[in-house]
């Protein structure tokens, strides 16, 4: 009996320990370092220029739902349960990144990677409402990078290019679509156009 019971205790615990790791992996993917996102100026890596994004303080790379979740008035958390503080939208609420019109670089950082579709960017419409919840009918296409189903190194580099006609507050909504698996990970970055 005791060595049923003793095999019992040493299978819950390897299952036990077995869905912690799962669980730590789950929490590990990407987030836009610069100019730096929501997400990441929230972070200890981004310096907590935000306060008060919820999860975002300790896994900015973390904001993960199915493809194509454009939730109006969710769009920086994706729906994602713990980082609806990314989601108010106010004129001053987040730290902006000062930038130009023309080419931008921006950079990923992946704390996994994955087999890639595509990377999307979008930006703010010429006279979007800085005070109303962001909704992607107030966006533009502005970018996409095909990775054909490669994976990407940890870090990734794009340029895409900011229009001449957006100046002062905007926000760019940047996209990493993994290829396979129906997610993709969001990140909202708050720029000012000079």
């Amino acid at each position: 009996m005791k060595k049923v019971m003793l095999k019992a205790v040493l299978v819950l615990g390897l299952l036990a320990g077995g869905l912690s790791v799962s669980a730590t992996v789950t929490h590990a993917h990407g987030y836009v370092s610069s100019p730096g996102s929501r997400a990441y100026f929230g972070s200890s890596q981004g310096g907590k220029l935000n306060k008060d994004v919820g999860r975002a303080e300790w896994e900015p790379q973390s904001i993960e739902a199915t493809k194509n979740t454009f939730i109006p008035g969710k769009l920086a958390s994706a729906g994602v349960s713990g980082f609806d503080p990314l989601d108010v939208q106010t004129a001053d609420r987040w730290h902006k990144t000062d930038i130009t019109t023309g080419p931008l670089a921006l950079t990923w950082t992946l704390t996994a990677r994955h087999r890639t579709s595509t990377w999307d960017y979008y930006i703010t419409k010429q006279g979007w409402d800085p005070n109303q919840p962001l909704d992607i009918k107030n966006f533009d296409l502005i970018g996409q990078v095909n990775d054909n189903a490669t994976i990407p190194a940890a870090t990734v580099n794009h340029t895409i290019t900011i229009p001449a006609d957006r100046k002062g507050y905007h926000v760019i909504y940047a996209v990493w679509n993994v290829y396979d698996t129906t997610n993709a990970f969001y990140q909202a970055i708050d720029v000012n156009i000079k």
